[in-house]
């Protein structure tokens, strides 16, 4: 089980780059990738973008890529137009402020769009470089979901046995709704008719309201959706969709049992399920 929230962060620094590679990790229902890269380097966006795709499941996560390269090939152009420009600006500013001062070069230089910089970009260069930095930060991010998962999943475990012993009381006082239901009916054909009371009457009476109360299926289809939810979160290393829909499962039963139970002591558990059931979804909206 990993956690969707995590921080790692790599860098790297030699003669000709410095590189850094930082990966921050938050909460989402979806998988959500946010690539920060610098301008020149946008054309790698697509390969940081399916490598981390690979790597995570769920959750929003933010990859910030700061590369410095010290011995870029650089290409400067000048834009002649502009330079005409400014200078025929300037000697127009001169005369109507009536003055001798001329258009300076350094002034000229200065002016926006008057040199032309272009990097010589070498993409494949650039990624042998990011790559390798990328998969450290990466691997240290899953180990940090790893450690957060395993937390997340101890405390899990700890609901869902609570929840187990919750259902287990249920269990035990499922046959005894049976018994009470008979004997309640008896009782009330005992008021109205004394001793002349049909047998048969009160046990169609009491098949008509077990039909109507008996929660035996719904503690069946429960006790299945538990087994199921902890092979899952044992199995699968992304099991958060899987089991978010098994605790909705998991939540249908036991409204359904404490709608049809008029059992105290069942209704009490009902109670204590629903606690436990929302304590575990609480913890796997962290969960990939």
């Amino acid at each position: 089980m990993k956690s969707m929230t995590g921080y790692a962060y790599e860098e790297r620094q030699d003669e000709r780059v410095s590189l850094s590679v930082e990966i921050k990790g938050y909460n989402s229902r979806f998988l959500e990738l946010f690539i920060y890269l610098p301008p020149y380097l946008s054309s790698l966006e697509p390969k940081v973008r399916e490598y981390m795709a690979g790597r995570c499941r769920r959750g929003k996560v933010e990859i910030a890529v700061r590369f410095k390269d010290y011995n870029s090939d650089i290409s400067v152009a000048v834009n002649q137009e502009a330079a005409r420009a400014y200078g025929k600006a300037i000697s127009v500013l001169s005369q109507i402020l009536e003055t001798q001062e001329k258009p300076s070069l350094a002034a000229i230089l200065g002016m926006e769009g008057v040199l032309e910089v272009e990097k010589n970009r070498d993409d494949e260069r650039n990624w042998r470089y990011i790559e390798p930095c990328l998969k450290i930060a990466a691997d240290r991010f899953d180990e940090e979901r790893i450690r957060e998962g395993a937390h997340t999943l101890e405390d899990v475990f700890s609901h869902l046995a609570l929840l187990e012993s919750s259902v287990q009381i249920a269990t035990s006082h499922a046959p005894l709704m049976e018994v009470s239901i008979r004997e309640n009916l008896r009782n009330r054909f005992i008021e109205l008719l004394g001793d002349q009371i049909d047998e048969n009457r009160i046990l169609t009476e009491t098949a008509v309201l077990l039909m109507k109360y008996t929660i035996s299926e719904e503690i069946s289809r429960l006790g299945s959706h538990i087994s199921e939810f902890r092979l899952e979160a044992e199995r699968n290393p992304s099991p958060g969709k899987k089991l978010d829909f098994l605790c909705q499962e998991m939540n249908r039963e036991i409204n359904t049992i404490g709608s049809k139970t008029p059992d105290l002591a069942v209704s009490r558990a009902v109670v204590d399920m629903k606690d436990a059931l929302e304590n575990i979804r609480e913890q796997l909206r962290n969960v990939e």
